[in-house]
């Protein structure tokens, strides 16, 4: 939209709001859903200054000069109140998030051998068994705790969970296990450091640490001269730094640190927690994990289910309730659908295999 086009319109809301309320004016107008709104969506994107010349001017604001509210609170929409934009990699979007939990079966050992690019059938139908729809900028690792204690209200409370690695942490790890005796199956990401980032050089993993003596060894024996509580992010840790006598003539320098001033940083977790990490870090290497893990990919097709038979991904209504309200719906549609093929012994649907792919196996035969 054009930059004049956009001043035309604020400065059009805020004579508008000044008339509403003008004390001549029926209180009753400022009282009408739709005025209150233009008065939020005219706040949050103008801000009215006095110019040089001592004339009112009506701009749009910037958010590295003037602020704007927190996504969470930011209106996206003068239609739909509860929608906020969303962003996820290269996606962006305006409007909601649907979190689903379902059933996941292996498929039972006599079962016979299926047809070929089908799977075999599970022992059980794989249903859904709880929906979530928050507005887009609830973050995915939020919603894990209010699942298990809406599954737990329901009985339904699995012994072990599946999960994305944006639903992961540690303290959900181990505070699932602790609050609800649930194991939760899911990798860890990786830190933050230019070594984990490149997946490259002296990584977290490879320094010794002796909690009791509160004392790191690093891969060439080195140990740290700095061990103290720290807070990051809103989270409690340790930092522990290496002293630069021992680092600066490090042959290996370039593959642990960068710093030209320090030696080598490191920051751990409480000891519980980073144990945790590490444990799950080490696991995720494990061919017997992974195949374990796979499992989970199954939630993958229920979401594309979700959105070609029952057009998830486009809201039809206005407001979280009622868009809550469509994705039960949606979901009760698609357990009908699933029992009635598991009630009449139909198996899976077929495996798919892209155009690209049969292009290389035939080029390959």
């Amino acid at each position: 939209m054009p930059d004049e086009l956009v001043l035309d319109y604020g400065r059009d809301a805020v004579a508008l709001l000044r008339a509403v309320h003008n004390p001549h004016s029926p209180l009753w107008l400022r009282e009408l859903p739709a005025v209150q709104v233009l008065r939020r969506i005219t706040v949050q994107n103008y801000l009215v200054t006095t110019g040089g010349d001592g004339r009112e001017v009506v701009k749009r604001r910037e958010a590295d000069k003037e602020g704007l509210p927190p996504g969470r609170l930011r209106l996206a929409s003068p239609y739909d109140l509860d929608a906020r934009n969303g962003t996820k990699n290269a996606l962006h979007w305006t409007g909601y998030k649907l979190h689903i939990s379902e059933v996941c079966q292996r498929p039972r050992p006599g079962g016979g051998t299926p047809r070929p690019g089908r799977r075999a059938r599970p022992d059980i139908p794989n249903v859904i068994t709880h929906v979530a729809t928050t507005d887009a900028t609830v973050p995915d690792v939020k919603l894990v705790e209010p699942v298990h204690r809406a599954l737990a209200d329901r009985g339904l409370l699995p012994a072990e969970h599946y999960l994305d690695s944006g639903y992961a942490s540690a303290e959900l790890l181990a505070g699932a296990r602790a609050a609800f005796g649930i194991t939760l199956v899911a990798p860890l990401l990786a830190g933050t450091s230019r070594q984990d980032r490149e997946n490259a050089g002296y990584q977290r993993e490879a320094f010794t640490i002796d909690w009791d003596a509160e004392q790191a060894t690093c891969p060439q024996g080195a140990t740290s001269r700095f061990w103290s509580p720290a807070r990051q992010h809103g989270r409690e840790g340790i930092a522990v730094r290496f002293d630069e006598a021992d680092c600066g003539p490090c042959p290996v320098r370039a593959a642990c640190t960068d710093a030209t001033r320090q030696g080598r940083q490191l920051t751990l977790r409480p000891r519980d927690l980073q144990e945790l990490i590490n444990t799950n870090h080490a696991a995720q290497q494990d061919a017997d994990w992974q195949t374990t893990y796979a499992l989970r990919a199954g939630v993958e097709g229920t979401i594309r289910q979700a959105t070609a038979v029952t057009g998830n991904r486009r809201a039809r209504y206005r407001g979280l309730a009622k868009t809550h309200l469509e994705h039960v719906y949606s979901a009760v549609a698609l357990n009908l659908i699933r029992l009635d093929a598991w009630w009449n012994n139909q198996p899976l649907d077929h495996t798919r295999t892209s155009h690209l792919a049969r292009l290389d196996l035939t080029l390959t035969a």
